[in-house]
């Protein structure tokens, strides 16, 4: 039932990929073609971020040393690009790919770890699906990889779990990395159905808390997250691509499709099964 909503279309080249997963016991509530790799656009940004946090963590990298963007240029998402300031501290380069996507800090950041640190990292992780695969592009030629992340859904589901008990790498680097992507301002796909303020949702509101990564290209709209309630935490992934020159309302019936699961997955979570009753929140972790 939750994942009703979603139809393949091949006559537009529309391919789905999801998972619901109980984000306590991994327990899964709903799949649909979960272990086809998409590509995910930005998703694969939380690697990096993980990657950035356990060097915080491990005492290889200070959060406050600056890091410089040079004169590379990078447009679309994000604020760093149209910043006057050079230099950031890596840490609030981290805190901008985790509010807006940012492109130009997620370029900065991988100069300093490197891609190569980013796949051995999720080759740990147990991701065999998912990975950052590039650095941003303003243009990606056939020199390139074809998209800047793929992904399973099944994978990144499994993987916002992991982040979501405070499992993935070490609980203070999923904590953080929990924190930064709080900070997210693009509930426009299923995270959409809970009617938060998209600006200020770090805590508990109308009886949930959530923090999601958006990937939004041409052609690609991709969405993963966890919420939680009182009594429940849903970890979800849900990935749609399709042809980039097909209609415009193609758009259109995804993300419609991607509201109706955050519907459903809302009244799935604020239901409590033992008494019927709208369940109350406490802060997630």
């Amino acid at each position: 039932m939750l994942l009703d909503a979603l139809t393949d279309d091949p006559s537009i080249g529309l391919r789905w990929s999801a998972c619901v997963l109980d984000a306590g016991s991994g327990e899964l509530l709903a799949a649909h073609r979960s272990d086809r790799v998409l590509s995910t656009a930005s998703i694969g940004k939380v690697l990096l971020l993980l990657e950035l946090s356990r060097r915080f963590h491990a005492g290889e990298l200070d959060p406050s040393a600056p890091v410089r963007r040079g004169g590379e240029t990078v447009a679309d998402s994000g604020l760093w690009h149209v910043m006057d300031v050079s230099s950031l501290a890596a840490v609030d380069a981290a805190r901008l790919v985790g509010a807006v996507s940012d492109n130009l800090a997620t370029n900065v950041l991988l100069d300093v770890v490197g891609l190569d640190a980013v796949a051995d990292l999720a080759g740990t992780l147990g991701l065999r699906r998912t990975a950052l695969l590039d650095r941003v592009r303003d243009e990606r030629g056939p020199q390139h990889p074809s998209a800047l992340s793929h992904g399973s859904a099944v994978e990144l589901a499994s993987l916002v779990a992991a982040i979501d008990r405070g499992e993935a790498v070490a609980p203070d680097v999923s904590a953080q990395v929990r924190g930064w992507l709080s900070l997210g301002t693009d509930l426009s796909m299923v995270a959409s159905a809970f009617g938060l303020d998209p600006l200020a949702h770090r805590d508990v509101d109308r009886g949930v808390a959530l923090w999601n990564k958006t990937g939004t290209d041409s052609g690609v709209r991709a969405d993963v997250g966890a919420v939680r309630s009182e009594d429940r935490a849903i970890a979800y992934a849900v990935l749609a691509e399709w042809q980039s020159g097909a209609d415009p309302s193609v758009r259109d019936t995804v993300l419609d499709a991607m509201r109706e699961i955050g519907r459903r997955l809302r009244s799935d979570l604020e239901r409590d099964t033992s008494t019927g009753r709208p369940a109350e929140a406490r802060p997630g972790p």
